[in-house]
């Protein structure tokens, strides 16, 4: 899908996503210096700073909304609703899913859809989330307001596993609703906020070795574990360009090496299943060598994604299939 631009009436103050874009595929261009936008789009991408400023955490959407509010799903979780004026449950849901949605204080985005006015996105109310430009079906009907905010937590938690650490503002510093000030970020550990400092200034070695060092004190540190690969993905992509990548895999299919690169660069642009497809499918004709490397580089980039994404979890059946 193509990327397209915010509209300045619904994201007022969004920088230049293809910033952000290049930032999350390690697609650098070498040498050139940080300039001003870069360095403020690295800002948003950790969420230091907002990617926007929005006069409510809910926005009423259509088709064009849904696509720029897939573009900012790569940064930060979005939430969508599909409702119907003839459904009840879509009626009673609404306002509970907005509430809790704004309680969030701009780490979520509610869009919502009218399927009366917007049949051609579909036929049947129902909540998705957004996550690096993929949908997951979330619930349908109305379930308990429990149920929905530990559904919203999880949305939140796999998104930090994923690195969608983005965030807007809204307007007034409220919730859109109260103007109550939002609730502090929880503080990162400090070997975690090391490790991202030396990320945002590009050094990916130093990156790595704070969350090493991370996993020493506590081997069951499940965000350092996925921030680890996270920066490991980074650090192999760093100065690489897609047609270098791309060009040498389809010039030397049966290199190993020329493959790896490949899925990491489909996981890094989004394209989660393409990559695992890739590795999986390789993994058969492999030596036991290259079958080591394939299962080493399947379980980190399974951290990149996310242990708990249903695309990890096919690709890890398909993975254990093929090692018995």
């Amino acid at each position: 899908m193509a990327d397209p631009q915010m509209d300045p009436a619904d994201l007022r103050g969004a920088v230049d996503l293809s910033a952000l874009v290049q930032r999350a595929n390690g697609a650098g261009e070498g040498a050139a210096p940080p300039t001003a936008e870069a360095a403020r789009a690295e800002a948003v991408a950790s969420g230091a700073e907002p990617i926007a400023v929005l006069p409510d955490a809910v926005v009423e959407g259509d088709e064009q909304t849904l696509q720029e509010f897939m573009q900012l799903s790569r940064f930060m979780p979005v939430v969508v609703e599909m409702h119907a004026a003839w459904s009840s449950e879509a009626q009673a849901l609404s306002p509970v899913l907005a509430r809790l949605v704004r309680a969030q204080h701009g780490r979520l985005v509610l869009v919502r859809i009218d399927l009366d006015a917007h049949p051609m996105l579909g036929k049947q109310p129902q909540v998705l989330a957004l996550l690096a430009g993929q949908p997951v079906q979330l619930f349908a009907g109305n379930p308990p307001e429990e149920q929905i905010q530990q559904l919203l937590d999880e949305i939140l938690q796999v998104a930090q596993q994923q690195g969608l650490r983005g965030r807007v503002q809204i307007e007034g510093g409220g919730d859109g609703e109260d103007g109550a000030e939002p609730a502090p970020e929880p503080e990162l550990p400090p070997l975690h906020a090391e490790a991202y400092a030396a990320i945002e200034r590009g050094d990916y070695e130093a990156g790595i070795s704070a969350f090493e060092r991370a996993l020493a004190e506590n081997p069951a540190d499940e965000q350092a574990h996925a921030g680890l690969a996270q920066v490991k993905l980074l650090e192999r992509l760093q100065g690489r360009t897609l047609d270098e990548i791309r060009s040498r895999a389809a010039a030397e299919p049966d290199d190993l090496d020329a493959q790896l690169d490949v899925a990491d660069l489909d996981l890094s642009g989004g394209h989660v299943e393409d990559a695992f497809d890739r590795l999986l499918r390789a993994f058969p004709s492999a030596d036991a060598d290259g079958r080591t490397r394939i299962r080493e580089r399947l379980l980190e980039l399974f951290e990149v994604v996310g242990r708990d994404d249903p695309r990890v979890s096919a690709a890890r059946r398909r993975l254990t299939s093929l090692l018995f």
